[in-house]
């Protein structure tokens, strides 16, 4: 199984490096399951096409920044389309300025996928199109690792 991590980059500290990394062990350990780290595939992206400064192509050049920007977009939406089974999504603060969480979780909705969302805003900022996107939406990843184990117990 392949889940998705989806959340907030952009606005993110770290581009939410930190939560990823900590999931990403603990799925492999605790259930065998691999994952599709947008964080680590934009790196990767940055370096395939030398355009470790396409932030400062925001004003400086945005021809150049929207084309990268949308090799960006393409392969995170053929990643949930194609290649992930579930996402995981951190719904923080963080992803309200950004547009990339809430069309990753409304592609993994339209395509049947499950989606796992902890949520860490007040309930009168959750979007509702998001809660009602989400197919289980949990207080905190502890909560969300109980189901995962429950769901996808890993066989010996």
């Amino acid at each position: 199984m392949i889940a998705y991590l989806s959340g907030g980059m952009e606005n993110a500290k770290d581009e939410g490096a930190d939560w990823r990394n900590d999931i990403t062990i603990w799925l492999k350990d605790n259930l065998g399951h691999s994952v599709i780290n947008p964080v680590l595939e934009s790196q990767k992206m940055v370096k395939e096409h030398n355009a470790q400064a396409y932030r400062t192509w925001k004003k400086n050049d945005p021809k150049k920044f929207k084309k990268f920007i949308r090799l960006l977009i393409d392969h995170d939406i053929k990643s949930v389309i194609s290649h992930a089974d579930y996402l995981i999504v951190l719904w923080d603060s963080s992803v309200l300025k950004g547009g990339g969480t809430h069309g990753e979780v409304t592609l993994a909705y339209w395509t049947g996928k499950p989606i796992f969302l902890v949520n860490k805003i007040p309930a009168d900022d959750f979007s509702a199109w998001i809660s009602s996107c989400s197919s289980k939406i949990y207080g905190s990843f502890d909560e969300l690792k109980i189901e995962l184990l429950s769901q996808y117990k890993l066989e010996e």
